[in-house]
């Protein structure tokens, strides 16, 4: 090879990495580029000893079972995964029907929208984002409604990054972010005039008391609107391909036990809502939302591949590509589940806290 042919070789293979990593950096937005991969608040060189903690969690049955262990795995489960999730698939980590015609990010902000629009959110109403991460949902939402939105999140590492975003999106007057545990809040009981999850109160060991927190801050007559991963009344326990698949999400979304569907409002009800709504917003003629974990295969090689360059040049801590395997595996489970109709991520119910409640 001359040297003209090796310079342009050089070349190429330069500027496609460059662009891979600088350019085309996250999916839908840049708020996280690749060479920024980092473990949260986890040291460098303690992610992948942090990695192995938490998949050895599942190898302890009973101690998924304990409750007082979950917050510290969830919060482990986030540092491990939140730049990956911002690089590779936007600040909102959650799922959407698809929309014909519309972007993923316009389908994500629409099914957000929705679920403002759901408990009635209003200019100068204080709303409570239950389990916000870093902020996606909670500037759509504020800028939709103009409400005062508080998000909660027990990872810190995301409430630096959802203030960064909060104030780059101009935002930070009607955006408020606290570090907590949604089983114990922060809060005085009837302060919110509303409040959302969107697939966050999965990681609740018990759904009852998360669902009891929110009953306790919400003002009375006041509305509450979660979209809930559970599994349908397709999954049959017996079926082993069913088990696998359910198990597969579970271990690889930090998930003490996914609930059946039939256990959401009968929770709810239990800790005193009443029960205005209740849907899988899956269903048709509810386009696919698995369908984008299907688009985003070659996505994954190239970000792999990307990972693990940055891995061996000491740029991303070693342990990233372990994370990002893990992710690869838990988009196969979860298409597998979407396709097979035993699971959905979008199972919402909208709640009121009664006008006579004290509490």
């Amino acid at each position: 090879m001359d040297s003209l042919s090796l310079f342009c070789t050089a070349a190429l293979l330069a500027g496609g990495l460059y662009w891979f990593v600088c350019i085309l950096g996250p999916a839908e937005q840049k708020g996280k580029r690749a060479t920024d991969l980092s473990g949260g608040s986890i040291s460098a060189e303690k992610v992948r000893d942090n990695y192995n903690n938490y998949w050895s969690f599942f190898r302890r049955p009973k101690e998924i079972e304990t409750a007082d262990k979950v917050p510290d795995f969830v919060d482990t489960f986030y540092n491990l995964v939140t730049d990956i999730y911002e690089w590779g698939w936007g600040q909102s980590f959650h799922f959407s029907p698809s929309i014909p015609g519309k972007s993923h990010r316009d389908a994500t902000r629409l099914h957000e929208e929705m679920a403002v629009d759901l408990i009635e959110a209003k200019p100068g109403h204080k709303i409570l984002d239950v389990g916000c991460g870093v902020g996606g949902p909670m500037r759509a939402i504020a800028s939709h409604s103009r409400a005062n939105v508080v998000g909660i999140t027990i990872n810190d590492y995301q409430v630096n990054r959802a203030k960064l975003h909060n104030k780059k999106a101009g935002l930070d007057s009607l955006c408020e972010v606290v570090c907590g545990n949604f089983l114990e809040m922060p809060f005085q009981d009837n302060s919110f005039d509303g409040a959302y999850s969107i697939e966050a109160t999965c990681h609740a060991p018990k759904l009852e008391e998360v669902y009891a927190e929110i009953f306790r801050v919400l003002k009375p007559g006041s509305l509450y609107v979660s979209y809930e991963w559970v599994t349908t009344d397709k999954y049959n326990c017996d079926n082993d391909e069913h088990v696998a698949v359910i198990q597969g999400i579970e271990r690889g979304d930090a998930l003490p036990g996914l609930r059946s569907y039939s256990d959401i409002a009968e929770t709810a009800k239990k800790v005193g809502f009443e029960v205005v709504k209740e849907k899988d917003l899956a269903e048709p003629p509810a386009q696919p939302w698995w369908t984008r974990l299907k688009m985003g295969r070659v996505a994954y090689w190239r970000n792999h591949i990307v990972v693990t360059i940055l891995a061996a040049l000491g740029i991303a801590p070693k342990g990233t590509v372990d994370v990002h395997e893990m992710l690869f595996h838990t988009a196969d489970h979860l298409t597998r589940g979407g396709e097979s109709g035993i699971f959905t991520p979008m199972h919402m119910i909208l709640c009121r806290k009664p006008f006579h409640s004290s509490s």
